[in-house]
């Protein structure tokens, strides 16, 4: 029974009912951004630890912008696993993966050191549920939402101007052709 209870459909469906009715209150509040208000309020109840501070503002509009049409048109929710991390704890999460995987290389695959990683620059985001970061990888480039890398289903960055390389995995490096000369 308690299975039931906190299964992901009925949580959504939760969430969805919530953002309902907070309309009107979001109505009252912000008459111009209701939906977009009722939304944030409502992913907050369901997703009450994420902490959107920190992403770059360009980003952090970008990401709110698209969940809050997945969630109004689609009745889809995009929740905010990892979002801005300090050079400290990224630095943290790659020497504790060098360790585990013992090869620089091999921790490449899954972690950036910090002056690589985009979640550093608050421009990188990792989502949840999975049916959330499908819905991104469909729509987000409308909103310059972009997956990165294959074998991260959960990681999309912000990239305003172009659209990214999509790569193998984050310590990828693209070989670069070679110029021919005369």
């Amino acid at each position: 029974m308690l299975r039931f209870l906190l299964s992901p459909r009925l949580l959504t469906a939760i969430t969805r009912l919530m953002g309902v009715l907070l309309l009107p209150v979001a109505f009252v509040r912000a008459p111009g951004r209701a939906r977009y208000l009722a939304c944030q309020w409502a992913l907050g109840l369901r997703y009450p630890a994420e902490d959107l501070a920190g992403l770059n503002a360009a980003a952090r509009a970008a990401f709110t912008r698209a969940r809050t049409e997945a969630f109004w048109r689609d009745g889809q929710l995009i929740g905010l696993t990892s979002g801005h991390r300090d050079a400290a704890e990224q630095y943290r999460l790659f020497t504790e993966e060098v360790r585990r995987t013992g090869s620089v290389s091999e921790a490449r695959r899954l972690v950036l050191p910090p002056e690589e990683s985009a979640h550093v620059g608050g421009t990188a985001m990792d989502v949840r549920p999975t049916e959330g970061a499908a819905w991104l990888e469909r729509h987000g480039a409308a909103h310059r939402l972009f997956r990165r890398y294959d074998n991260e289903w959960w990681h999309f960055e912000y990239h305003p101007d172009t659209e990214p390389l999509r790569l193998p995995h984050p310590g990828h490096t693209p070989a670069r052709r070679r110029q021919r000369i005369g």
